[in-house]
């Protein structure tokens, strides 16, 4: 019981670093200098940084629930 526990927290720690460094990739390609007066200022990186977690974390979140949905229909019958 106790090892599931250290499973999940390894699997939830892997997919959020994964959704992470996907998400920073992601928004690479994004133009900031449209949005931000300086974009390579300290405030244009930070709210870069602060949207990539938010991003991964819902997307992470999403991928987690949807993993221990499908893992749980065994239940089900």
């Amino acid at each position: 019981m106790v090892e599931s526990f250290g499973q999940q927290a390894l699997v939830h720690i892997f997919v959020n670093l994964v959704f992470l460094v996907i998400t920073w990739w992601a928004l690479t390609s994004f133009k900031f200098d449209l949005f931000v007066k300086d974009p390579d200022g300290p405030k244009a990186k930070a709210l870069v940084i602060l949207l990539t977690i938010a991003i991964a974390h819902l997307v992470s979140s999403f991928f987690l629930d949807y993993l221990n949905w499908s893992t749980m229909l065994r239940y089900l019958f």
